[in-house]
């Protein structure tokens, strides 16, 4: 089982997540051995600071300032974080919409909050996609 099948299933809940699509990586051979690599890309599963730092890094986006840009944006992230539709594809036809990186942490189940958050655990996914669209979705881990 690899990290990014074991964060899909929930049992990485203090690790972050994140996919780069492999146009917007100038050197993938880079991370070939810290990353699985699926079929446009590359995907990273490291613990949370680490992870934060790396995305960061590789982006030189902040992902908690993407987290905040992206919630006001629902889009449709794919439930193996490798993909997206963007949100304004639709009215933009002309335009790219690459699924450029995601971005995903996991929150535990947590019955006091109530709503999603009672019924398992919950990814928060947060996309950028290639025409400069940023946007979010959530959903319970294995639904």
């Amino acid at each position: 089982m690899t990290k990014h099948t074991e964060f899909l299933a929930g049992e990485r809940p203090e690790d972050v997540l994140f996919f780069l699509h492999e146009d917007a990586v100038s050197n993938p051979g880079a991370l070939a051995e810290y990353a699985d690599e699926v079929e446009d890309g590359h995907v990273l599963v490291l613990p949370g600071d680490d992870g934060r730092s790396a995305f960061q890094s590789a982006t030189g986006i902040d992902p908690m300032g993407l987290a905040q840009q992206a919630m006001g944006t629902e889009g449709d992230i794919g439930d193996d974080l490798t993909s997206a539709v963007c949100p304004v594809a639709e009215e933009e036809p002309e335009s790219d919409h690459t699924t450029r990186f995601v971005f995903a942490f996991a929150e535990e189940q947590n019955e006091d909050v109530g709503g999603l958050y009672a019924e398992g655990d919950v990814v928060h996914a947060y996309a950028v996609c290639a025409c400069g669209e940023r946007y979010s979705d959530k959903w319970v881990v294995g639904e």
